[in-house]
């Protein structure tokens, strides 16, 4: 019989191994999504009258922010600035992560006709044309040939459910129809992100909530984003964050429970 030593057994021994104490490395997290849309410490006065004093917001695709404030407090002043139409005093405003104030007059109306949409309270339709030729118009000036573009205006005045004024002139129609064809005119390029100014201002209750359902649902189903400045809670409502604007400054209300 051979004989065995502690050395052999310590040969022999099965080999124990030491446990794994290093963490499973943690889940990548997602980068943050960029703003579309974006206004940074903005000032603007009119005269020795200031309109904005430090406001900002920020806006996503696919996304509605309503601007709400009472009147004077600078909520359409920042709407245009956001718009490109105004510059501001100081701060910044970056759409796409390009500077709107670096562009120049023509490069920003080209944004306005392509990737930006308009709605305003009274609509400001042209009142020689027809509603559909209204609709038709943005893509026009786009160069886009005119059966092309009535055919695109004819389909937004159908989704806005007024195809029947197609032919009639904006002041053969009422209100709630008007405001509709103005909806379909601010789509119908097909924008990154819509611009409404008391949308629903001139309007009956009924009416501004079919219009709001509209603006909304048709944005929605794009990706557009859309800037809704009001005064009206109800219209707010259908919004998905509110940024209160007061004597020129701008706050994000808490989200109600």
């Amino acid at each position: 019989m051979s004989e065995t030593t502690p050395d052999t057994m310590a040969d022999t021994a099965p080999e124990t191994m030491a446990p794994d104490t290093t963490a499973p490395d943690a889940a990548p997290q997602p980068a943050p999504v960029k703003a579309l849309l974006e206004a940074v410490d903005l000032h603007k006065a009119f005269g020795p009258t200031p309109a904005l004093d430090g406001a900002g917001l920020s806006v996503h695709a696919g996304e509605v922010v309503a601007v709400m404030g009472p009147s004077g407090s600078g909520k359409s002043t920042l709407l245009h600035c956001l718009a490109g139409i105004l510059t501001p005093d100081r701060g910044t405003v970056r759409y796409r992560d390009v500077e709107l104030s670096a562009m120049g007059d023509g490069p920003r109306s080209e944004l306005r006709r392509t990737d930006f949409g308009f709605v305003f309270q009274f609509g400001q339709l042209v009142p020689e044309l027809t509603c559909l030729e209204n609709v038709a118009l943005p893509l026009r000036l786009g160069s886009v040939k005119r059966k092309e573009a009535e055919s695109r205006a004819r389909d937004w005045l159908e989704r806005l459910e007024v195809a029947d004024v197609a032919d009639k002139r904006p002041g053969e129609t009422s209100g709630g129809q008007g405001q509709r064809v103005a909806v379909a005119r601010a789509l119908v390029t097909g924008p990154r992100v819509v611009f409404a100014d008391e949308p629903t201002g001139a309007l009956d209750s009924l009416n501004g909530e079919r219009v709001m359902q509209l603006l909304v649902t048709a944005a929605k189903e794009t990706n557009a984003a859309v800037v809704l400045v009001t005064h009206e809670p109800r219209v707010a409502a259908y919004s998905d964050r509110e940024i209160v604007v007061r004597d020129g400054q701008s706050r994000e209300m808490e989200p109600t429970p």
